[in-house]
């Protein structure tokens, strides 16, 4: 076939397919027209998925008359006029396509009427066929109607998915806008029925109404505020938190100058930000706005303009990861009521400036901690649970002096250390005090509120990798081993130790190969215990780093590898702790940053106030 130039209708239907990939596709584009004619009111009515009609009212600036044969032509906008406008794009809209687009591919007309004018004007067309501009019947701005939509063009119709398929999206796109102008008023309809009316929120108003209204109460029930600047660039919304996370991605909306996106970078920074506060393969929630100038920034990378192009892409990732993160570190236990941001949730709020916990019991369980040299460190042997002994429960509790028992049920003690320690907590100590050990795996701890029930492997996690990530900034404390610990482990695992030689260094460790299947380790961090099992734990990380291993959402290889020393270091079902043990790890928690969630997202603990509880018991009725 020999060369030659395409029909200007071919080429309209290739640019077509290009920009309007669907239904929802030509009601972006007609709404973002809108809101550039700055419209303070748009109505979006849909028949048959979108496929049948298209009909887009606003009450904008409206067009001239004599401009209407100009909207419609290709390539021809009123939002940019020179190359330097197109590097400083402020609008939604600026290529000059949508209109064209879908005239080439659905029967168009186009009513509008500018402010001030005394008549309103129409145009049509059809299959890529302009007529004749006639007077019309319409009120102060632009009403748009796109019928059977990809008419003439039978291979594109046939992606077309179900009505309600496609009534779904171009709801999911609505809702978009909405958000992004909350002080414009939308309301969506299918058929006879209302899919969305979200009336416009004043100047001074709480945008809440209209999140509320496109993404239910609960999203700002279970999220925490954001609101970080620096030079030029500022982001601003809100992430869900952590207990929040969904199976998919589907809550996920960014916004850069008001326009929405599903930009690569953007969403791996938050997905970074999250990185260790997320249980394996759930997806964070947020609503977030990035500002910058439109000269940092090219939104003509993507033909539907999904994606954008940062200037200083490295610069806009790093702002936006430190920011999500320095919001999610304030995650940590607060009491009842207490609101951090729009709404308090259990295990959401957090509290800054906690006390630290009494140091001898901190020094009982993390060796690491430096405790005043007027206080003497309570003994903890880091021992096996000892035998359970029938004779010493009554009604499911045992009583014992020596601290708190294993085994099953709820064991309590009853040492003089224990009852002090089991005082009425401060009013600064969310978690309250500890009162007993359930199982051998929870801590039952009241406070003001009512019962806080604690994991204790979780929560004992979560501060060890806090400590550990604050020890590898810096420089580790470690102590030398007076003889070498061999550690024989099968040969990739020793290979999969040495490739993370840097990572154990920066942590205290100095581990070398004496074989091919051996390891001597001479020296270890002083945050392990003293019967810390270094063979196993080895073993444990080597593994971890082989197969991935509930680390997924560890991105750095060094935080890799102190979530899991962190994991296979913190205490374990059936340890025994008594009271002021309890306690040390209670106001540990109440001081560490991300203590409401462990390394793997797991949740660290959960509060039953006394209204919940006399609504268990139907007191008060």
């Amino acid at each position: 076939m020999s060369i030659r130039i395409l029909a200007d209708e071919l080429i309209d239907q290739i640019a077509a397919g290009e920009v309007i990939e669907r239904p929802a596709s030509a009601v972006k584009e007609l709404v973002e027209n809108a809101l550039d004619a700055g419209a303070r009111r748009i109505e979006i009515d849909i028949e048959r998925g979108g496929v049948g009609l298209i009909r887009v009212r606003d009450d904008g600036a409206g067009i001239a008359a004599a401009e209407l044969p100009l909207a419609i032509a290709r390539h021809a906008t009123s939002k940019i006029a020179s190359l330097e406008d197109l590097e400083a794009v402020g609008t939604l809209g600026f290529r000059g396509e949508a209109l064209p687009s879908i005239g080439s591919v659905a029967k168009l007309r186009v009513v509008s009427r500018p402010a001030g004018a005394g008549q309103a004007h129409e145009v049509t067309v059809e299959g890529g066929h302009v007529g004749a501009v006639r007077p019309a019947a319409h009120p102060p701005g632009t009403t748009i109607e796109v019928r059977d939509l990809f008419y003439n063009v039978p291979a594109r119709r046939k992606f077309v998915r179900s009505d309600t398929t496609e009534t779904g999206h171009i709801a999911r796109w609505v809702e978009r806008l909405a958000l992004s102008r909350p002080d414009v008023a939308f309301r969506l309809r299918s058929g006879t029925r209302t899919l969305l009316d979200a009336p416009a929120i004043g100047a001074g108003e709480s945008p809440s109404r209209r999140i509320d209204a496109v993404l239910g109460a609960q999203f700002l029930e279970r999220a925490l505020p954001l609101s970080h600047s620096a030079g030029p660039v500022t982001i601003e919304g809100w992430i869900g938190a952590p207990t929040a996370a969904r199976a998919q991605p589907d809550a996920q909306y960014w916004f850069v100058n008001g326009r929405h996106v599903r930009d690569r970078l953007l969403m791996n920074a938050v997905r970074l930000g999250f990185r260790d506060v997320l249980y394996h393969g759930r997806h964070p929630t947020y609503l977030l706005q990035l500002t910058l100038d439109p000269r940092l920034v090219d939104v003509n990378a993507h033909p539907a303009k999904l994606e954008v192009r940062f200037r200083d892409s490295r610069q806009i990732h790093d702002f936006v990861f430190r920011a999500v993160e320095r919001a999610l570190a304030a995650t940590r236990p607060a009491a009842a009521g207490a609101v951090q941001g729009s709404a308090a949730a259990p295990g959401v709020t957090g509290v800054t400036g906690a006390p630290g916990a009494p140091a001898g019991t901190l020094a009982s369980l993390w060796p690491g901690y430096a405790a005043p040299a007027a206080t003497q460190p309570l003994p903890f042997a880091r021992h096996a649970p000892e035998a359970f002994t029938p004779g010493a429960v009554a009604d499911g509790v045992a009583i014992g002096g020596g601290g708190a028992g294993v085994g099953t049920g709820v064991r309590t003690a009853a040492g003089a250390d224990d009852v002090a320690a089991a005082s009425w907590p401060a009013a600064d100590q969310p978690l309250g005090t500890a009162i007993a050990q359930l199982h051998g795996v929870y801590i039952l701890a009241q406070n003001a509120d009512g019962l806080i029930l604690v994991d204790m492997h979780a929560a004992h996690e979560r501060v060890l990798y806090e400590q550990y990530k604050r020890q590898m900034a810096g420089t580790p404390a470690s102590q030398a081993l007076l003889e070498p610990v061999v550690v024989s482990l099968r040969a990739h695992e020793v290979d999969a130790v040495i490739d993370a030689g840097e990572e154990w260094t920066a942590l205290g460790f100095d581990i070398e190969r004496l074989a091919p299947e051996r390891l001597a380790v001479r020296r270890v961090p002083a945050l392990l215990g003293p019967r810390t099992d270094l063979a196993e734990l080895l073993r444990d990380v080597a593994r971890d780093a082989l197969d991935g291993g509930g680390s997924r959402h560890f991105e750095e290889p060094g935080h890799r590898l102190l979530g899991t020393l962190a994991c296979r270091s913190a205490i374990h079902a059936h340890r025994r702790l008594t009271l002021p043990e309890m306690n040390a790890l209670l106001r540990g928690m109440e001081a560490t940053e991300r203590a409401d969630q462990c390394n793997h997202g797991r949740p660290t603990w959960a509060r039953l106030t006394l209204a919940e509880l006399d609504q268990l018991f139907l007191r008060g009725r």
